[in-house]
């Protein structure tokens, strides 16, 4: 067995009389597997469990879907099981996200198992507290089988500030910080109880076993599976709570490449003449280089971009969010209108910027405008993040 143990792995291991013969429902995606690679759909099956339903978060249950692409009901049944109704939770517009009791197909226990990347624009964390709300209120009750958050969760590497009330989105449903070093059933579990949700007897974490708070995705010894289509590895997850920003312009964040939120640019982006005018001590832990891409589809389809590739050279040290707003100014300082903001309807919000929503406010969007130093932008978001951590110790379950 790997150092930790999911709570797949516990479940697995410590419950096998529990579900036989039980009407279960489960919220999952390809990630959801154990230390052998074996999908959790396989195991609850024999483990004897009644599969009733199937629901599947963004990028539908086999993950094949890319960002903000409505998942229909037909298109989710194609990975479906016999005699189960399979589901999708990522539709055509906010409403799809909340499944309804009727969704459940008559389950007495919703089994939901998720792999987060510990950053607050990452859906998953959302889709599972909706999904344990309605399911509590319908009477069920719901098991959260616990993973690592691949980032640790320690207070020195939370980043980021409040999600102001006006500014709450499918990339903020709640007040947490960007870089929260929460796990998802951590996270689900103090939603629930900031919202005064009802029947919360009824919910059961299985924790990870073996994990601690130091720990980062590469010490676990767990397999990674890519969650989304374009968190492909670990790398990936330690640049993603900052490089996400560039959703919110019409630079390309990667996506179309073979190294998503790693590298970065636009047509108009010129990497050498960027790197030159970066501050080294805005980048701990990470290497820069200028390149040039062409991504095959999204932003720049088929456009030969600028830009930079980020290099991971020490996981720990790595403070994503102040890097990428250090790119953001350096691009708005540089390359003055080039640097174009997201207008277009995005995680189904028409009437307010993509990067307002990512950053849980304005204020990013206009200090970047405004030519505010780094420092100025962390100073905003201290008070947000010193409350965040206040908040969230009663709910941390890990040493």
């Amino acid at each position: 067995m790997p150092l930790v143990r999911t709570g797949l792995d516990r479940l697995v291991l410590e419950a096998p009389k529990q579900l036989r013969g039980r009407a279960v429902a489960c919220l999952c995606h390809p990630a959801s597997v154990d230390a052998q690679l074996v999908h959790v759909l396989d195991r609850l099956e024999a483990l004897g469990a009644d599969l009733r339903s199937l629901l599947g978060p963004e990028h539908g249950i086999d993950a094949a879907a890319q960002d903000m692409e409505e998942v229909d009901h037909k298109a989710a049944k194609a990975t479906g099981r016999a005699g189960a109704q399979v589901h999708s939770l990522y539709g055509d517009d906010v409403e799809s996200l909340r499944p309804t009791p009727e969704m459940f197909g008559g389950a007495e226990l919703l089994v939901i198992d998720l792999q987060d990347v510990g950053a607050r624009y990452y859906t998953y964390v959302w889709t599972a507290l909706m999904a344990t709300q309605v399911a509590l209120e319908a009477g069920l009750e719901v098991w959260i089988l616990d993973r690592p958050n691949p980032l640790g969760g320690e207070a020195e590497a939370v980043e980021g500030g409040a999600v102001e009330s006006d500014f709450a989105s499918f990339v903020g449903w709640h007040d947490v910080s960007t870089r929260h070093g929460m796990t998802l059933a951590e996270l689900v579990a103090m939603a629930l109880e900031e919202l005064g949700a009802k029947g919360l007897e009824r919910l059961e974490i299985w924790e990870c076993e073996g994990w601690r708070r130091s720990m980062y995705f590469d010490q676990t010894e767990l397999p990674w599976v890519l969650p989304s289509p374009n968190m492909p590895t670990f790398e990936t997850a330690l640049v993603y709570p900052g490089q996400c920003l560039w959703e919110g312009t019409l630079a390309s964040e990667g996506r179309g490449t073979t190294r998503p939120f790693e590298l970065f640019g636009a047509p108009w982006m010129d990497g050498a003449k960027m790197l030159a005018a970066l501050d080294p001590a805005d980048f701990p832990g990470l290497g820069l280089r200028p390149l040039s891409f062409k991504p095959m589809f999204q932003k720049h389809g088929g456009e030969r971009c600028g830009g930079l590739q980020l290099h991971v050279r020490d996981p720990r040290a790595i403070r994503s969010l102040r890097s990428s707003w250090a790119l953001l100014a350096a691009s708005r300082r540089l390359f003055g209108a080039g640097l174009v903001w997201r207008t277009e309807r995005y995680e189904f919000v028409d009437d307010k910027p993509a990067i307002d929503l990512l950053a849980g406010g304005a204020w990013l969007r206009e200090m970047v405008d405004g030519g505010a130093s780094i420092d100025a932008m962390a100073a905003h978001e201290l008070e947000g993040r010193e409350r965040f951590l206040a908040r969230r110790q009663p709910f941390l379950r890990y040493e």
